[in-house]
Protein backbone atom coordinates (compact mmCIF):
# COMPACT_ATOMS: atom_id res chain seq x y z
CA UNK A 1 0.00 0.00 0.00
CA UNK A 2 1.21 3.33 -0.94
CA UNK A 3 0.47 6.48 1.20
CA UNK A 4 2.45 9.11 -0.77
CA UNK A 5 -0.43 10.74 -2.51
CA UNK A 6 -2.58 10.66 0.20
CA UNK A 7 -4.04 13.77 2.09
CA UNK A 8 -2.03 14.67 4.55
CA UNK A 9 -2.70 16.98 8.13
CA UNK A 10 -1.73 20.30 7.30
CA UNK A 11 1.01 21.91 9.07
CA UNK A 12 0.30 23.94 12.64
CA UNK A 13 0.54 27.55 12.78
CA UNK A 14 3.59 26.98 14.91
CA UNK A 15 6.80 27.43 13.15
CA UNK A 16 9.91 24.63 13.81
CA UNK A 17 13.00 26.49 14.61
CA UNK A 18 16.11 24.23 14.34
CA UNK A 19 18.93 25.22 16.94
CA UNK A 20 20.87 21.24 15.96
CA UNK A 21 20.52 18.28 13.61
CA UNK A 22 21.03 15.43 16.19
CA UNK A 23 20.53 12.54 14.10
CA UNK A 24 21.51 12.36 9.77
CA UNK A 25 19.65 10.58 7.36
CA UNK A 26 22.28 7.63 7.90
CA UNK A 27 21.50 7.72 11.48
CA UNK A 28 18.15 7.28 11.19
CA UNK A 29 18.12 4.33 8.29
CA UNK A 30 20.49 2.51 10.50
CA UNK A 31 18.58 3.13 14.03
CA UNK A 32 14.70 2.08 11.63
CA UNK A 33 17.28 -1.25 10.29
CA UNK A 34 18.28 -1.65 13.79
CA UNK A 35 14.89 -1.68 15.21
CA UNK A 36 13.25 -4.07 12.01
CA UNK A 37 15.70 -6.49 13.21
CA UNK A 38 15.18 -6.48 16.85
CA UNK A 39 10.91 -6.34 16.01
CA UNK A 40 11.96 -9.89 13.64
CA UNK A 41 13.89 -12.13 16.62
CA UNK A 42 10.67 -11.16 18.82
CA UNK A 43 7.92 -11.63 16.38
CA UNK A 44 8.24 -15.23 14.16
CA UNK A 45 4.89 -14.72 12.80
CA UNK A 46 5.17 -12.01 10.71
CA UNK A 47 2.55 -13.08 7.94
CA UNK A 48 -0.02 -11.66 10.80
CA UNK A 49 1.76 -8.54 11.41
CA UNK A 50 0.47 -5.29 10.71
CA UNK A 51 2.97 -2.08 10.43
CA UNK A 52 0.53 1.24 12.01
CA UNK A 53 1.97 4.47 11.13
CA UNK A 54 0.83 7.28 13.11
CA UNK A 55 -0.12 10.50 11.35
CA UNK A 56 1.41 12.62 10.92
CA UNK A 57 4.89 12.32 11.46
CA UNK A 58 4.60 8.04 11.76
CA UNK A 59 3.66 7.58 8.29
CA UNK A 60 7.18 7.94 6.70
CA UNK A 61 9.01 5.60 9.24
CA UNK A 62 6.07 3.01 9.16
CA UNK A 63 6.52 2.86 5.37
CA UNK A 64 9.89 2.20 6.21
CA UNK A 65 9.70 -0.41 8.73
CA UNK A 66 7.34 -1.99 6.34
CA UNK A 67 10.13 -2.05 3.84
CA UNK A 68 12.68 -3.03 5.80
CA UNK A 69 10.41 -5.79 7.34
CA UNK A 70 9.71 -7.77 3.84
CA UNK A 71 13.62 -7.15 2.65
CA UNK A 72 14.70 -8.75 6.06
CA UNK A 73 12.15 -11.67 5.70
CA UNK A 74 10.76 -12.01 1.94
CA UNK A 75 7.81 -11.48 3.83
CA UNK A 76 5.20 -8.71 2.51
CA UNK A 77 4.34 -6.89 5.68
CA UNK A 78 0.84 -4.97 6.20
CA UNK A 79 0.64 -1.72 6.17
CA UNK A 80 -1.68 0.90 7.56
CA UNK A 81 -1.84 4.64 8.62
CA UNK A 82 -4.10 5.92 11.78
CA UNK A 83 -5.35 9.22 12.44
CA UNK A 84 -6.37 9.93 16.45
CA UNK A 85 -7.55 13.60 16.85
CA UNK A 86 -10.93 12.50 17.23
CA UNK A 87 -9.81 10.28 20.20
CA UNK A 88 -7.52 12.78 22.02
CA UNK A 89 -8.39 13.76 25.10
CA UNK A 90 -7.49 17.61 24.87
CA UNK A 91 -10.96 18.34 22.74
CA UNK A 92 -11.43 20.75 24.74
CA UNK A 93 -8.64 23.02 23.93
CA UNK A 94 -8.25 22.02 20.37
CA UNK A 95 -12.23 21.33 19.54
CA UNK A 96 -11.91 21.00 16.27
CA UNK A 97 -8.77 18.98 14.93
CA UNK A 98 -7.07 19.10 12.06
CA UNK A 99 -7.39 15.52 10.40
CA UNK A 100 -6.18 13.21 8.15
CA UNK A 101 -6.62 9.65 6.95
CA UNK A 102 -7.14 6.16 8.68
CA UNK A 103 -6.08 3.32 6.24
CA UNK A 104 -6.45 0.20 7.77
CA UNK A 105 -7.18 -3.17 5.04
CA UNK A 106 -6.97 -5.49 7.76
CA UNK A 107 -9.28 -6.49 10.77
CA UNK A 108 -6.93 -6.53 13.38
CA UNK A 109 -8.43 -9.02 15.74
CA UNK A 110 -5.76 -11.91 16.04
CA UNK A 111 -3.06 -9.89 14.48
CA UNK A 112 0.86 -8.28 15.67
CA UNK A 113 0.11 -4.27 15.78
CA UNK A 114 3.36 -2.63 15.42
CA UNK A 115 2.11 1.46 16.12
CA UNK A 116 5.07 3.66 14.79
CA UNK A 117 5.37 6.87 15.25
CA UNK A 118 8.50 9.89 15.27
CA UNK A 119 8.40 11.13 18.87
CA UNK A 120 7.09 10.11 22.19
CA UNK A 121 6.61 12.71 24.68
CA UNK A 122 3.80 12.76 27.08
CA UNK A 123 2.45 9.13 25.68
CA UNK A 124 -1.25 10.94 25.11
CA UNK A 125 -1.22 10.30 21.88
CA UNK A 126 -0.56 6.80 22.04
CA UNK A 127 -3.45 6.32 24.55
CA UNK A 128 -5.71 7.86 21.67
CA UNK A 129 -4.19 5.65 18.90
CA UNK A 130 -4.99 2.74 21.47
CA UNK A 131 -8.07 3.45 21.78
CA UNK A 132 -8.55 4.09 18.04
CA UNK A 133 -7.31 0.70 17.24
CA UNK A 134 -9.97 -0.67 18.92
CA UNK A 135 -12.49 0.45 16.21
CA UNK A 136 -10.41 -2.28 13.71
CA UNK A 137 -10.72 -5.33 15.80
CA UNK A 138 -8.79 -6.73 19.04
CA UNK A 139 -4.97 -7.19 18.02
CA UNK A 140 -3.17 -10.26 20.05
CA UNK A 141 -0.61 -7.44 20.89
CA UNK A 142 0.34 -3.99 20.06
CA UNK A 143 3.75 -3.09 20.31
CA UNK A 144 4.95 0.64 19.57
CA UNK A 145 8.25 1.95 17.47
CA UNK A 146 9.33 5.09 17.98
CA UNK A 147 12.40 6.58 16.10
CA UNK A 148 12.78 9.45 19.66
CA UNK A 149 12.22 9.08 23.01
CA UNK A 150 12.15 12.68 24.57
CA UNK A 151 11.12 11.58 28.06
CA UNK A 152 8.35 13.37 30.01
CA UNK A 153 5.51 10.87 29.77
CA UNK A 154 2.30 11.63 31.80
CA UNK A 155 1.33 8.09 31.08
CA UNK A 156 2.80 4.80 32.18
CA UNK A 157 3.92 4.02 28.03
CA UNK A 158 6.88 2.67 26.99
CA UNK A 159 8.37 2.16 23.51
CA UNK A 160 9.09 -1.87 22.52
CA UNK A 161 11.56 -0.11 19.94
CA UNK A 162 13.46 3.00 20.17
CA UNK A 163 15.33 4.63 17.32
CA UNK A 164 17.07 7.00 20.02
CA UNK A 165 16.61 8.34 23.80
CA UNK A 166 17.10 12.15 23.51
CA UNK A 167 16.08 13.52 27.00
CA UNK A 168 14.70 17.34 26.69
CA UNK A 169 13.88 20.43 28.43
CA UNK A 170 10.13 20.86 28.16
CA UNK A 171 10.56 23.90 25.98
CA UNK A 172 12.12 22.27 23.81
CA UNK A 173 10.80 20.35 20.54
CA UNK A 174 12.10 17.45 18.27
CA UNK A 175 11.21 16.99 14.26
CA UNK A 176 11.97 13.08 13.38
CA UNK A 177 12.08 12.68 9.29
CA UNK A 178 13.33 10.17 7.58
CA UNK A 179 16.28 13.05 6.45
CA UNK A 180 17.22 13.37 10.33
CA UNK A 181 16.50 14.72 13.72
CA UNK A 182 16.66 18.32 15.17
CA UNK A 183 16.33 19.97 18.33
CA UNK A 184 14.40 23.33 18.55
CA UNK A 185 12.28 25.51 19.45
CA UNK A 186 8.28 27.03 18.45
CA UNK A 187 7.92 29.74 17.45
CA UNK A 188 4.83 31.84 15.11
CA UNK A 189 4.57 31.45 11.62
Amino acid sequence: MSFKNERQTPPRDLAFLAKSQLLSADDVERALRRMAHEIVERNHALEDMTVIGMQTGGVGFATRMSELLSDITSTTTSLGLLDVSFYRDDLNVNPTPRTSMTAIDDDLTDRTVILVDDVLFTGRTIRAALNALSDWGRPRSVQLAVMVDRGHRELPIRPDYVGKNLPTALDETIRATLDGVWMGTKGVS
